[in-house]
C-alpha cells in the first residue's frame, strides 16, 4: 500500500473506504465498533444532495436510507483504510459526508503517521433519522453501498475482509435494490 506522509489523513470504514482505495494503507481504529448508525430521510428532496430511486416504478419511496457508522466501544478495533488527503478533498468530503461529523481519531489509530487522522462519525440528526426509521419500520439499506462496502475490504485481501465482517454489526436491517439520484444544486441560492 502507499506510504502516507500528508498533514491529513481521513480513515474510511465504510464506503469511503472504496472511494479512498488509489493508495491507502489498512489501519486500525481503536475504542469503536462499526454499525448502521445514520441515515437520510428519503422523502426529502434536497437541492444537491441524494435520493434512492427503485428501479422498478422509478419512485422514490418513503423509507430512511442507512449508512454505516462508529460507535464508542471501549473493547472495540475497526479496521479501515488510511488515505492522505489535501485541504480541498477534505472540504470536499466535509459536503458529501452530510449524515457525519469530522472527529479526528489520530490517537486511537494504531501507528499512525505524522500528522492528524480523520474519521467520518454519525452527527446527532443523521443518528435521529436512523432512529425515526427504526422506529418506523422504514429502514433499509441500499444493496449497491452495502456491495461497495464489501468490494473494498475484499480488495484488501480476505483477512481484512473477515476482519470486517468479525468488527461489524451488519444484521437486522432489510437490504433494497435502490438507485442512487445525485440531485442538482439549488441554483437560485444566493
Amino acid at each position: 500500500m502507499g506510504r502516507l506522509s500528508q498533514a491529513d489523513l481521513v480513515f474510511g470504514y465504510g464506503s469511503l473506504a472504496h472511494d479512498l482505495l488509489v493508495e491507502p494503507a489498512v489501519g486500525r481504529l481503536y475504542g469503536y465498533r462499526r454499525t448502521f448508525g445514520v441515515a437520510a430521510d428519503n422523502s426529502l428532496a434536497i437541492p444537491g444532495y441524494k435520493r434512492f430511486r427503485s428501479p422498478v416504478d422509478g419512485s422514490f419511496p418513503d423509507v430512511y436510507v442507512a449508512f454505516l457508522d462508529l460507535l464508542d466501544d471501549p473493547a472495540g478495533v475497526v479496521n479501515g483504510v488510511l488515505a492522505a488527503v489535501d485541504p480541498a478533498t477534505l472540504a470536499d468530503l466535509d459536503r458529501r459526508e452530510r449524515n457525519y461529523d469530522r472527529v479526528e481519531v489520530t490517537s486511537a489509530i494504531d501507528s499512525a503517521p505524522a500528522g492528524r487522522v480523520w474519521a467520518y462519525i454519525g452527527s446527532p440528526d443523521g443518528r435521529d433519522r436512523f432512529q425515526a426509521g427504526k422506529a418506523a419500520g422504514s429502514l433499509v439499506v441500499q444493496r449497491a453501498y452495502l456491495d461497495r462496502v464489501h468490494d473494498a475490504f475484499c480488495r484488501l485481501g480476505e483477512a481484512e475482509h473477515d476482519h470486517f465482517l468479525a468488527t461489524s454489526d451488519l444484521d437486522g436491517i432489510p437490504v433494497a435494490d435502490l438507485e442512487r439520484v445525485d440531485l442538482p444544486p439549488d441554483d437560485s441560492a444566493p
